[in-house]
């Protein structure tokens, strides 16, 4: 019987790790923010971009990151947020709110957003924001800014005067007179905004990355004290108690569950690097038929259930709803990746972002820091803003580390030069730990020859031949 209860009890552990990894993330960026003094309400800023110092699960090279834990235990908050940015509200378990900027009901004006805590029943505007409900105590807002030719200086200084985190006011703006006559909403009046305060993060080492051994259930437990018993579904809160992780209740596993849990973290997360680094055939992540290029969020989707719809001549046809929820493909997203939103995977050209991620060559081997590569875009790379490639260390799932602080190549001269295209409109990205003989310095991505790595395409603003195959870039070849 003993067997078989530490069996059952080793289940359960690695269970929680495949399925709630999302609540230990979010908790873990949290406390990479306050690490470096970035409290709640607090915008940490990457005003020339993020470099490969700080540990999070893959960021981009590329755009402005503005980035906020919203705290709504002491009732709505709202958000201006700045305008032509591309964002979004989650909760702390990475359930969608809404989304912000380009993709979201402001359509990239900018605008006011009120977030309305969990269990809030006093009065709301009528109109004048865009309300979006958490689950959770906590909200984390992510936005990317655009450079303005290859400039970040005027879109930093847009979300510096723009962005705006404040307790919301009832009766006050948004709330009509003829409301206020009824009775049933008190008059109010909302002060000036408190000035915003923003932390630089551009060069600055600090971790968001929860941990993969015993430490993952503490972190996961520290969330679940901080927020109401329903803020997930009872099944996963069910996984949680069943390994002694219970609201309002110590965390307190004795020497044996510890051992257990010791076990279980170490096969949860090497199942989901597998699930991450060498995805079955079965879960439909290969973009193209024999390809190494992987997207991970087409076939569920954002919910991880049903594929996102078609965008035809015709309209926008939905697919018909999964039923079921695609738990690998959920992991090994949740994995590798930070926030969810339907703005990654909608075939709507021109908004948003799409990404190829690959893991493997040509020769069904992992890249190795040691050895060189190189992959080619062909003309007309579809990306009305921009195009990058950015390299991540496989153990981190972070920026890789190596002199070259910015492991990035692509289409903007900043951070560092733009990738040179050759004479037949084709750009050739070479991959390794030397600079190839007469490659510019745009058209060379360093690697660390005791490392291994993954590499990431992003197409902003994608185009309609991204979505239809028509163009296709190359595998990561070895040279």
């Amino acid at each position: 019987m003993e067997k078989a209860y530490d069996h059952l009890d080793f289940l359960h552990g690695v269970n929680v790790y495949l399925n709630a990894f999302q609540g230990a993330s979010t908790w873990a960026i949290r406390q990479g923010f306050l690490d470096i003094g970035v409290e709640d309400n607090t915008i940490l800023i990457f005003s020339e971009l993020m470099d490969s110092q700080s540990l999070f699960l893959t960021p981009n090279a590329d755009t402005i990151y503005f980035w906020s834990i919203v705290d709504l235990s002491g009732g709505p908050m709202v958000v201006e947020t700045p305008p032509m940015a591309l964002g979004t509200f989650d909760d702390m378990w990475f359930h969608w709110i809404t989304d912000f900027g380009l993709p979201g009901p402001d359509r990239g004006e900018g605008g006011r957003f009120l977030l309305i805590p969990p269990g809030y029943d006093g009065p709301l505007p009528d109109s004048g924001f865009h309300v979006g409900h958490s689950a959770t105590n906590q909200a984390m807002m992510i936005g990317r800014s655009f450079m303005q030719d290859s400039d970040p200086k005027p879109a930093v200084a847009e979300i510096k005067s723009t962005l705006k985190v404040y307790p919301y006011v009832p009766g006050g703006y948004g709330t009509a007179v003829a409301t206020l006559l009824e009775g049933k909403v008190p008059p109010g009046k909302s002060a000036a905004p408190p000035e915003t305060r923003f932390v630089e993060g551009t060069g600055k080492a600090f971790n968001t990355i929860p941990p993969s051994d015993f430490g993952f259930y503490e972190v996961l437990n520290a969330m679940i004290q901080e927020q109401p018993a329903t803020a997930t579904d009872a099944e996963t809160m069910g996984q949680l108690a069943a390994i002694g992780i219970v609201k309002g209740e110590k965390f307190a596993p004795d020497e044996r569950m510890r051992k257990i849990l010791e076990e279980a973290a170490a096969v949860g997360h090497a199942t989901s690097r597998s699930l991450m680094f060498d995805g079955r055939d079965a879960e439909g992540v290969r973009y193209y038929p024999d390809s190494a290029l992987t997207n991970m969020l087409f076939p569920g989707g954002y919910t991880f259930e049903t594929p996102p719809p078609l965008v035809t001549e015709e309209g926008i046809k939905p697919f018909p709803p999964g039923g079921a929820r695609k738990l690998h493909l959920r992991t090994l997203f949740l994995y590798g990746y930070t926030a969810i939103t339907p703005a990654m995977c909608m075939r709507l050209t021109g908004i948003g972002s799409q990404y190829l991620a690959a893991f493997k060559d040509t020769e069904n081997n992992y890249y190795d820091g040691a050895k060189t590569y190189k992959i080619s875009l062909p003309p007309d790379i579809p990306a009305a803003r921009f195009w990058s490639v950015n390299l991540y260390d496989n153990q981190t799932r972070s920026l890789l580390q190596t002199p070259q602080r910015f492991p990035r190549a692509g289409s903007q001269s900043y951070p560092s030069p733009a990738a040179e295209a050759e004479a037949d409109g084709s750009t050739t990205v070479h991959i390794g730990p030397e600079q190839p003989d007469g490659i510019g310095d745009g058209n060379w991505i360093q690697t660390d020859p005791d490392k291994g790595f993954f590499i990431i395409l992003r197409l902003y603003s994608p185009l309609q031949s991204f979505f239809d195959k028509t163009w296709r870039p190359s595998e990561i070849e070895p040279t």
